[in-house]
């Protein structure tokens, strides 16, 4: 005659872990993917103005940018309230954007060189006076590619 055990009661059978890694790594596949990194933590007030006529730029990384306008809420209290330029990180004079451009290009090939881009993101409320500037400074070091950055939209809409 055959004896027969009971099942021991309670005991949970050992979980797989075979697939483990495979999730791990589609998991950290997928956020590299998804996730937009950050270019620049903008410090000014910056509500562009609105064009019709507008052409996206194809290579982002061939652009260097100028942010133009007051300082936000959060930096007035140690930047005033005069329209500030912002180059990186950090609030720049009109005088630092020399540097600025020459700094960019040094760190790209030189074959791109030609084709870098400066972008003016100028608020739609800053002073012509600045922008005045801040040309007359990228004309010295031969910075004549210049794009306004806007927003879609009538221009029209601008005035009120």
């Amino acid at each position: 005659m055959s004896k027969f055990n009971k099942k021991k009661s309670g005991e949970l059978p050992a979980i797989s872990t075979a697939s483990l890694p495979d999730i791990v790594f589609m998991l950290l596949f997928f956020f590299m993917v998804a996730t937009v990194m950050r270019q620049n933590t903008l410090m000014i007030d910056n509500k562009l103005p609105l064009a019709d006529q507008i052409e996206k730029l194809d290579k982002k990384d061939l652009v260097m940018y100028i942010y133009a306008g007051k300082p936000s809420s959060r930096y007035r209290a140690s930047a005033g309230n005069q329209a500030r330029i912002q180059l990186n990180d950090k609030f720049a004079n009109v005088d630092e954007i020399k540097a600025f451009i020459l700094a960019e290009r040094a760190a790209k090939r030189e074959e791109l060189i030609p084709f870098l881009t400066t972008a003016l993101k100028v608020d739609g409320e800053t002073n012509m006076g600045l922008v005045g500037d801040i040309k007359k400074e990228l004309r010295e070091v031969q910075a004549l590619k210049i794009n306004y950055t806007t927003r879609t939209g009538s221009a029209v809409d601008n005035l009120r």
